[in-house]
């Protein structure tokens, strides 16, 4: 898969010594070519935010209400606008008598629905060092692989012409995707199987990123930036970095 440029879409809907930091202005063989593939998180790593607005929710569980003609009282609105899929969910779901996983999935279609025209309506744009990812291209493969909705991490690959990943994959949509969000290895696992290799880096920003990484088998990249810039890990990643460009040694082994 090394030297793909068009992005392969994974779904279905569209350690180097501990604690090194390393400078990105070291010189580089700028015709060096690593087989060893980069993944990338997707939100706070390569586009700017740490996530989606918890109001996408809430306005998405509106749309579903409206299009099934339903009214809730006060009382079971938080349970049912959370992203996450809890038991405290299913038993409101249970209480208005439709299916938890059926109502779940489509109130998280409209998440992605309306996370979309945030991101089409330029509420959030691409880190400011994510030009770092052309070079990388030219000298590995380099995939992206998000806890974010599927549909969404393939429409910011398009709206943005990141054309440089060679995979793409975010959660699916329902239960099971909200099941195999990291730190569990799933999708990057399923990104290792797809590139044909069982070793690489993942740059991530949050704590479960570098256990995601770990249980995968992967070097962990944890970048600070400013939203995480004094957050205390309570694991080690193998490499800390502030700049996407920090990576341009790393994969390359300059030290």
């Amino acid at each position: 898969m090394t030297g793909v440029n068009r992005p392969q879409y994974g779904g279905s809907e569209p350690e180097r010594q501990e604690g090194q930091k390393h400078n990105s202005n070291e010189r580089v063989d700028s015709n060096a070519h690593i087989d060893i593939p980069v993944l990338f998180d997707m939100d706070g790593v390569v586009l700017e935010g740490h996530g989606t607005d918890s109001i996408v929710h809430s306005r998405a569980l509106d749309d579903v209400l409206q299009e099934r003609g339903m009214e809730i009282g006060d009382d079971l609105r938080p349970a049912l606008e959370t992203y996450e899929y809890t038991e405290t969910f299913v038993s409101a779901c249970e209480t208005l008598g439709v299916d938890p996983a059926e109502f779940y999935t489509a109130r998280e279609r409209r998440s992605a629905k309306r996370s979309i025209e945030r991101i089409a309506a330029g509420t959030r744009t691409l880190c400011p060092d994510a030009e770092a990812l052309d070079w990388l291209s030219d000298h590995t493969t380099i995939g992206l692989v998000s806890n974010n909705y599927d549909p969404t991490v393939a429409f910011v690959v398009d709206h943005f012409r990141l054309d440089a990943f060679g995979f793409v994959r975010g959660r699916d949509l329902g239960p099971d995707g909200f099941r195999r969000r990291k730190p569990d290895p799933h999708y990057l696992e399923e990104a290792l199987n797809a590139l044909d290799t069982s070793e690489g880096y993942y740059v991530g920003d949050r704590e479960t990123d570098i256990l995601a990484a770990k249980n995968a088998g992967l070097d962990s990249v944890f970048i600070r930036r400013d939203h995480n810039a004094d957050v205390t890990l309570n694991v080690e990643p193998t490499v800390e970095i502030n700049s996407l460009e920090e990576l341009i040694p790393i994969v390359t082994n300059i030290a």
